[in-house]
């Protein structure tokens, strides 16, 4: 039976994009992808020396990769980015809209939604809301035409619950999850499917200021059942399922992958 699942869930013959790979999240996303057999990792960061640097790791695995330094909020930057992974591998079968949070500007705080401008909401929703699109949008022509593909986004929690004072990402979050399920029923018929996957506190470079306090993790666990924040392993393991053949009758859905922070049905 191991061989069984290890086999359908290996992912040979398929090349994945993941967005916002440099760190954390992302790039145990595209560690999962080659450890299991991915023919190529295209890792998007916005800083080129962490993407050459995960690069680096999945070539360490056996695996093929290329760095690929970007924006996703930039309309035509994604294009060059996508074309230059069609160009080294011939295909790209799963994308991973895992950019996210603030993106690459680390000054962006959360404030009070009445004190806020449309000045301040432009990093959340650059990232959050055109990322998935610019991505999506550039690599469906080929996955239409290969009749073949997986597209995973991460969300957030703050998606399906609301977090407080977490009104623009709630929106782009939450916006992003009802564009991945117009893109499943749309693209369906090409052999196309769309999921998201709902996260909440997970361990990443990011996030590790909040966890550094004990009180303050401890605050944090209580709302958790299952007594542990989240690592990144947890949320690529999910991505690995639906990227894979295991998951080839599932699409249109959002996956909760949060510890019980929330429940879905």
């Amino acid at each position: 039976m191991a061989d069984r699942v290890g086999n359908i869930l290996d992912l040979n013959g398929k090349v994945a994009l993941i967005s916002g790979a440099g760190q954390g999240v992302g790039r145990q996303i595209a560690l999962h992808m080659a450890s299991y057999g991915a023919a190529g990792v295209i890792v998007n960061d916005f800083y080129a020396e962490r993407a050459e640097a995960v690069a680096k790791e999945v070539r360490e695995l056996g695996g093929k990769a290329l760095a690929a330094q970007g924006d996703v909020g930039d309309f035509d930057g994604v294009a060059k980015m996508v074309e230059a992974g069609l160009k080294e591998f011939g295909s790209i079968d799963v994308l991973v809209n895992n950019a996210g949070n603030m993106g690459p500007n680390p000054d962006v705080t959360r404030s009070y939604f009445v004190d806020s401008t449309p000045e301040g909401w432009k990093p959340w929703l650059n990232v959050n809301m055109y990322g998935v699109l610019n991505c999506t949008r550039h690599v469906l022509p080929s996955m239409i035409a290969n009749r073949r593909g997986s597209i995973i986004t991460i969300i957030s929690d703050a998606g399906r619950y609301g977090d407080q004072n977490s009104e623009v990402y709630a929106f782009a979050k939450a916006g992003a999850a009802g564009f991945t399920r117009s893109v499943a029923r749309t693209n369906g018929r090409f052999g196309i499917r769309a999921n998201s996957v709902a996260i909440a506190a997970t361990r990443t470079p990011t996030t590790a200021a909040a966890f550094e306090s004990e009180g303050n993790m401890q605050k944090i666990l209580r709302q958790y059942p299952v007594g542990r924040i989240g690592e990144p392993t947890d949320v690529a393991n999910m991505v690995l399922f639906l990227a894979s053949d295991a998951s080839s009758w599932v699409t249109g859905q959002t996956y909760p992958v949060n510890g019980g922070f929330t429940f879905g049905l």
